[in-house]
This record gives structure tokens, C-alpha cells and sequence, in this order.
């Protein structure tokens, strides 16, 4: 296999019998007692700090409920290791779930179905997010948080490639057309800088094609090989690819990656996540010199972007279901949220009633970019996220050999199409 995608997976030898595990699944969780509620995700011991202060208010608002938490380190050990545990009848009770998983979960009947249980008002997530965590008319997750790939751009790169125009300002008019951006790609790479960098993964792919006036799918079936729009915006983007002028933050060596090239303002454009904040602050540059804007289109006017996303789901096998559902709803409640992601947080909430985390500290000046791009974004196709590792297949065997010039943009997506027809038929 190839270099890995956005979220550097490790190829796991038996995670291709995940649907034969998961099938297989039997028993209950994996807690200790009727009171206990185990939960599990994953994270670097930096990040699962975030989840002291949620924890701690779950305990003292519940003390006759024991939680245990059960963190992996790694993304890629994660799911491998879950399947392990749905399959012996010692998973968690709650669970995080990625995008790229959760609909081969729910088609395998290990989670308990949400709607109904749930004290949380689903009209306060967008709609278009929990399509991936529905299966036949039922729903079995919602979003933790969120990370919209808003553009992140630096002023001072665009200064030195002598680019005068603000493109937050050139967005709010309706100005922030795909020729403009492009215009100012070129300009970037001709002054030995980099035009922009996206990270190699669905939520890319499927957003040059949306904001293109493109699609994707057409209900379970890939379409964006014989949809014009959808060709002609991919090609647009792999043609700079192969010139240099973008690039992908995957292939960048280790200690050059997108987040140096950020702050030594030799990148114009990054597509990336609230948590960019972090890195920028972290740098101690002068972050006022940083800010986001949406995606470019044909027109000017916003489009649909893919929103990469995490979800919370319930052990179908649960002891303890009051419980599991106790600490479900503050989790993913305003103030479950509040106390994850305020100061700094590295992500954007998945429930409206919380938006103020997002807007509190002014920062990035644009920010209500990141709500307005979450609020009309989509999640990954329930189809191909049913696939276990086919969104990771598409973009790792196909795409990146699109970038990299290995195939032509016609050639990919037809690969693509037959691709999902084999495997998600």
C-alpha cells in the first residue's frame, strides 16, 4: 500500500473480516457491574485531557454511576481493537466510532438504536451529518464534534506573492470564485511558495467535486465518473496537483509537514480544522496574520464541503442502559461539549445551542466560517463508509495516484465507480 491517508492508518491484517467479527457478535459489554459504564476512544494523552472536565461533571451529577474510561492511543489500533471486544462481549458501553466506520457498525447490529432513547434534541445537529449513522429508517450515533476543512490562509504569504485581494472579503460578496483562488495559486508558486495543501482523504475528493457543481453519488451508486461537472472540477484541481502548485499534506516529509510550512508562511492556503488554532499558537507567531475562508466554486456563492466528524454510539449489549444513556447525553449535550472544546478546543461542536465556543475568543476573525461550513456540510457517503477501508482504499490507491500524475482524472474516477460497485454491492 501506498502513503496513508488523512488520518495515517495503519493497514490492520484482519480489520478486512470486520464485517464476518462484527456479524458474529454476541454477549454483552464489557462492565464490571450494574452501575459501571465503561467508555472508550482514542487520542494522544495531550488530547484526552480534553475529556477530564466532562467526566468529572458526569460523576458528580451521577455518583451511583462508576465510569471507566478506556482510551487507545492510536486511530488505527482503535477500530481493530473494538471489533476484538465486540467479538469476546468485553467492548465499552459508550464508544467513539470514526466517519469512516460507523455505517459498517450499524449494518452489523452491535449499537443500539438512539432515537427515541436519547433525551437530546436532534434538530440541534445538522441533518446532513447523521445521514452516515442512519440505517433503515433508524439512528444509531451522532457527532461528538466536528471539523469542517475550512481554508486557512496567511496574509503574509499572499503579501509576498503580491496578492492584494482578502479572500474572506472576495467570500462575503460572493466573489470567492474558483478562478480567482487559482489566480492566486499560481501567483504563490511563482514566488517559490506553496499554493495550498489538502490532506489525502474523502473529504477532499468529494468537496472539489460538490463545489464544482458536481456529485458524488447518486443513492448507492458512484455517479462522478459520468457526471460532466464532476470531471471537469476534479481535473482542475489534479492538474495543479501535478504542477506543484497544490500539494498534498501526506507526502510532505517529516519535520517540512503542512503545519511547518504554515507558520514559516511558505503556504498560502491550508485546508484544515478549528484545531489549527492550536498549531498557530503554538508557534507563537503573530496569529492575527491568519484567517479562514470557505471553499472556492465556480460562481463565487458557497457549496456543500465534506465535514470529517467522530461519532458516539451505545453498546447494543449494554448492562447498564440507563446509565450508557445518562453519560451519552452529557457528552454530547451544549454543556458536554462546552467543557471539551472551550479554550482552545480542538474541534467545532456538533450542536447548535454550543456555537458560542466557536465565536467567544473572535478568533479566527472570520470563524462563523467554521459553523456556516458545518451547518451546510455532509458527512461521508453512508455507502462507502459501510466498506471497511474503502474510503482509505479510495483516496490511498486512487486518488493520490491522480495527484501525483500516476493516472489521468477519467481513468480514476471510472476506477473508482467499479470499485464501489464490487465491493459496497
Amino acid at each position: 500500500m501506498n502513503t496513508l491517508s488523512r488520518r495515517r492508518f495503519a493497514q490492520i491484517s484482519g480489520l478486512s473480516l470486520a464485517a464476518a467479527v462484527l456479524a458474529g457478535c454476541s454477549g454483552s459489554s464489557g462492565s464490571s457491574g450494574a452501575n459501571t459504564v465503561t467508555w472508550s476512544t482514542w487520542g494522544s494523552p495531550e488530547e484526552l485531557k480534553r475529556y477530564d472536565a466532562v467526566q468529572e461533571q458526569f460523576k458528580k451529577d451521577h455518583p451511583e454511576v462508576e465510569l471507566v474510561f478506556q482510551p487507545t492511543a492510536s486511530y488505527s489500533d482503535y477500530h481493530s481493537k473494538l471489533l476484538t471486544q465486540l467479538s469476546s462481549g468485553t467492548a465499552p458501553d459508550v464508544f467513539y466510532v470514526g466517519d469512516d466506520r460507523i455505517a459498517s457498525f450499524i449494518r452489523n447490529g452491535v449499537l443500539l438504536p438512539i432515537e427515541g432513547e436519547t433525551s437530546l434534541d436532534l434538530d440541534s445537529f445538522n441533518s446532513s451529518l447523521l445521514d452516515v449513522a442512519r440505517f433503515e429508517g433508524a439512528l444509531y450515533a451522532l457527532p461528538n464534534d466536528c471539523n469542517p476543512d475550512c481554508l486557512w490562509f496567511d496574509k503574509e504569504a499572499l503579501k509576498a506573492a503580491g496578492i492584494t485581494e482578502d479572500p474572506a472579503t472576495l467570500a462575503a460578496s460572493d466573489q470567492w470564485t474558483t478562478e480567482a483562488f487559482f489566480a492566486m495559486t499560481a501567483k504563490l508558486k511563482a514566488a517559490g511558495l506553496n499554493g495550498a495543501c489538502y490532506w489525502n482523504y474523502w473529504g477532499t475528493h468529494d468537496s472539489i467535486i460538490s463545489c464544482g457543481g458536481g456529485k458524488v453519488y447518486d443513492g448507492d451508486t458512484y455517479v462522478a465518473n459520468t457526471d460532466p461537472a464532476s470531471v471537469k472540477a476534479l481535473e482542475e484541481y489534479a492538474t495543479r496537483f501535478r504542477s506543484g502548485e497544490l500539494i498534498v499534506a501526506d507526502l510532505l516529509p517529516e519535520g517540512a509537514g503542512e503545519d511547518s510550512l504554515l507558520v514559516t508562511h511558505q503556504l498560502g492556503f491550508l485546508a484544515a480544522g478549528r484545531y489549527t488554532i492550536g498549531t498557530i499558537e503554538g508557534a507563537g507567531v503573530d496569529k492575527d496574520l491568519y484567517d479562514i475562508v470557505r471553499w472556492p466554486t465556480p460562481d463565487g456563492a458557497a457549496a456543500p464541503t465534506g465535514v470529517a466528524a467522530s461519532y458516539l454510539a451505545i453498546n447494543a449489549k449494554t448492562k447498564n442502559k440507563a446509565g450508557a444513556l445518562a453519560f451519552y447525553d452529557t457528552y454530547l449535550s451544549a454543556a458536554g461539549q462546552e467543557l471539551r472544546l472551550s479554550e482552545g478546543g480542538n474541534a467545532v461542536p456538533s450542536i447548535t445551542s454550543a456555537d458560542e465556543i466557536v465565536l467567544a475568543d473572535g478568533y479566527p476573525t472570520h470563524a462563523q466560517t467554521m459553523l456556516d461550513m458545518r451547518d451546510a456540510g455532509f458527512s461521508n457517503y453512508p455507502v462507502e463508509a459501510a466498506v471497511t477501508d474503502l474510503s482509505n482504499e479510495i483516496a490511498v490507491e486512487y486518488m493520490q495516484p491522480l495527484y501525483q500524475g500516476k493516472a489521468t482524472t477519467q481513468e480514476t474516477l471510472d476506477a473508482i465507480a467499479a470499485l464501489v460497485a464490487e465491493k459496497a454491492s
